[in-house]
């Protein structure tokens, strides 16, 4: 229906072909995989960092004071990790990811909040994606034609978090450790402490899709990535970094102001109009973006209402 979703289908499916004869000396399936582009690894991309948190993973203690300072945390890391061992008593021990193969191309769509969304029609395009990884409450229902409606993949912390359906997973990204212990409680009997935001007590998931965030990981998005800007960095710009770790193909949708150049969401009307990014970093979080479009190793869809 999209000339743009035309010609995204028209050259996925000739790249497909023309890669699929060279399988034998390619990691994936697609033009270009990201685990192949080495100039990526040597810059700033460094795959020892295990994106998502195992039974068999153990934080150091340098990374956890780095964390347990971003949420002013007060308890021990020996709590820390007896939090962490309970945690991985209920959900899977390692989380539930695609694998890369000569045969495949993980395509993933991973889809911010931002109000440049509207009227972009890029709905049907974000669908055709393996994974769509969304952000905390972004919304699909009535904004089916510019965001789509296939969510793989909801990133939320307990503040921001919504139920989910059976097929999609939860990934938690935990700033503090209470934050383990509310989806411990809030999946089973019930969550009944408090934290800076109202929680909810119950959320509904899958736990066999539940995924945790590695803290170490955060700190590395924060280090490496961002140059310690910002006091940490915001949860969709840690969502694409991660897509960058577990996709062959990375397809960004929905970052940055809107038009009038405020830091808003596609299903509200802004009412503070001097809304920003807060303790992040936006503008230099957005500027990698456009660097890594610009470099090729992402494809950044920017939106219709883009401020000139």
């Amino acid at each position: 229906s999209s000339p743009v979703l035309f010609w995204w289908l028209l050259c996925h499916c000739v790249s497909y072909h023309l890669t699929y004869y060279a399988v034998d000396q390619k990691l994936c399936a697609c033009t270009k995989c990201l685990s192949e582009d080495k100039q990526l690894l040597l810059d700033r991309s460094n795959r020892s960092v295990q994106p998502f948190l195992t039974a068999n993973l153990n934080l150091s203690e340098n990374e956890f004071n780095w964390w347990k300072r971003l949420q002013t945390e007060s308890r021990s890391f020996g709590v820390y990790e007896t939090t962490v061992a309970n945690f991985f008593k209920i959900f899977p021990r390692n989380p539930d990811v695609i694998q890369p193969k000569p045969d495949h191309c993980r395509t993933c769509a991973v889809v911010g909040n931002s109000g440049n969304l509207r009227r972009s029609h890029y709905g049907p395009l974000i669908n055709l994606h393996e994974v769509v990884i969304r952000m905390n409450t972004g919304i699909t229902r009535g904004f089916e034609k510019d965001v789509g409606n296939k969510t793989t993949h909801r990133v939320m912390y307990p503040e921001s978090a919504v139920d989910v359906d059976d097929n999609t997973h939860f990934v938690l990204f935990p700033f503090k450790i209470q934050d383990f212990e509310w989806l411990i409680n809030a999946s089973t009997t019930g969550f009944t402490g408090r934290s800076y935001m109202p929680v909810k007590s119950k959320i509904k998931t899958n736990k066999d899709l539940v995924m945790v965030v590695n803290p170490a990981f955060m700190k590395y998005v924060h280090e490496v990535w961002l140059g310690n800007k910002g006091r940490y960095p915001s949860t969709g710009f840690m969502a694409l970094i991660l897509a960058l770790h577990i996709c062959d193909e990375v397809n960004v949708f929905g970052y940055g102001a809107d038009s009038d150049g405020n830091w808003s969401h596609y299903w509200e009307i802004l009412t503070n109009k001097g809304l920003r990014t807060g303790v992040h970093p936006g503008s230099y979080e957005y500027n990698i973006i456009q660097q890594l479009d610009q470099q090729q190793k992402i494809k950044f869809y920017e939106g219709l209402t883009k401020k000139m």
